[in-house]
């Protein structure tokens, strides 16, 4: 392989992230774009429910988000995988990875082919397939510091499965790394045409500071003036993003509600777009996450993972959902083609 294929700045780990080597990780990564600028440029109805007492979750430790995402690596080939979308179900599923190289940090060709087999047996086993084959396309984070590479897979059964992750070296042959991921029969996210939750998030009217909602240094009011059953109670769609803009934990992480800003400018005649921090007193926590409570709203929609975005329609129903960050180039184009013809 030759340099001209690869750009990055972060090395691919070592088994499966060590404690040492994800803290480094993530001493160079963060949510927002200022996180991103300070690296060197290497590279989806009901009224809302009664009132209840609320149970705060603990936050995660740093060492415990990081290990929500799947690490493998390949000692001969040189590459690794982080797996950003663990969540997944038999039908059609969003897969997304990061892909390193020992030598040379992420992988950023424009394309990568993935094949996926079963393993009925699990790792190790004997391999059906491939089953399908097709492009994962990369997408760089802003800045171009980092990126992701996204496939569209249709898994057809629960189990074990692996991916063949490939690209083109200098000489034309294929290198690359397969990992195995398991599917279940449902997702633990609400699923792809189900009813969304009657979720009554707090909004701009019901606190004194917008600090109270988001742990954002730079708030958006846009994203903080509608509640999630008023929306669905009135029929319009909406664009809604789990995720902490100051604590982004991982290397799959980026900046999700500044993406939802930019979009807003866009496409609000199309969708409402509207951000769920995943701390419920964000304004308490002051760089200090041991004091933080997770938001309940995550159980109710099933959000294990530290950064989650749905596309909910008019009926309430989810129409798509991206776990980990997607770009702007690609939720731009989910939401003009799953919501464009009903705002």
């Amino acid at each position: 392989m030759g340099p001209d294929f690869f750009r990055g700045s972060l090395t691919r780990s070592k088994g499966l992230l060590p404690a040492a080597a994800a803290l480094a990780a993530v001493a160079a990564i963060a949510c927002s774009s200022d996180g991103d600028a300070a690296q060197p440029d290497a590279i989806l109805s009901a009224p809302a429910p009664t009132a209840t007492p609320l149970v705060i979750e603990e936050a995660r430790s740093l060492l415990e988000s990081i290990e929500q995402y799947p690490s493998f690596n390949d000692e001969e080939s040189g590459f690794g995988v982080i797996l950003g979308t663990p969540d997944l179900g038999v039908g059609q599923n969003r897969v997304a990875f990061v892909m390193t190289d020992s030598d040379f940090g992420i992988v950023k060709f424009p394309f990568s082919r993935v094949e996926t087999f079963f393993l009925p047996d699990g790792p190790g086993g004997e391999r059906e397939g491939p089953i399908e084959t097709v492009n994962a396309q990369f997408f760089d984070y802003p800045l171009r510091v980092r990126g992701i590479y996204v496939a569209d897979l249709s898994l057809d059964r629960a189990g074990t499965w692996e991916i063949f992750v490939t690209i083109p070296d200098n000489d034309g042959n294929r290198v690359g790394i397969r990992f195995p991921f398991d599917v279940a029969e449902a997702t633990i996210s609400v699923g792809l045409g189900d009813h969304v939750p009657p979720t009554a998030n707090r909004t701009a009217i019901d606190v004194g500071s917008l600090f109270e909602l988001t742990t954002s240094s730079k708030p958006d009011p846009l994203l903080y003036d509608r509640s999630i059953d008023s929306l669905v109670q009135e029929g319009r769609p909406f664009v809604v993003t789990f995720a902490s803009p100051a604590f982004c934990t991982n290397a799959l992480c980026g900046p999700q509600v500044e993406v939802l800003s930019s979009l807003n400018e866009r496409q609000s005649d199309i969708a409402e777009f509207v951000h769920i921090d995943l701390y419920e007193n964000p304004d308490e926590i002051k760089g200090d996450l041991s004091r933080a409570g997770r938001t309940p709203f995550l159980k109710e929609w099933g959000v294990t993972t530290d950064e989650w975005t749905f596309l909910v329609d008019g009926a309430g129903r989810v129409v798509a959902k991206f776990e980990a960050f997607v770009p702007e180039e690609e939720l731009e184009a989910a939401v003009v083609r799953y919501l464009g013809q009903q705002g």
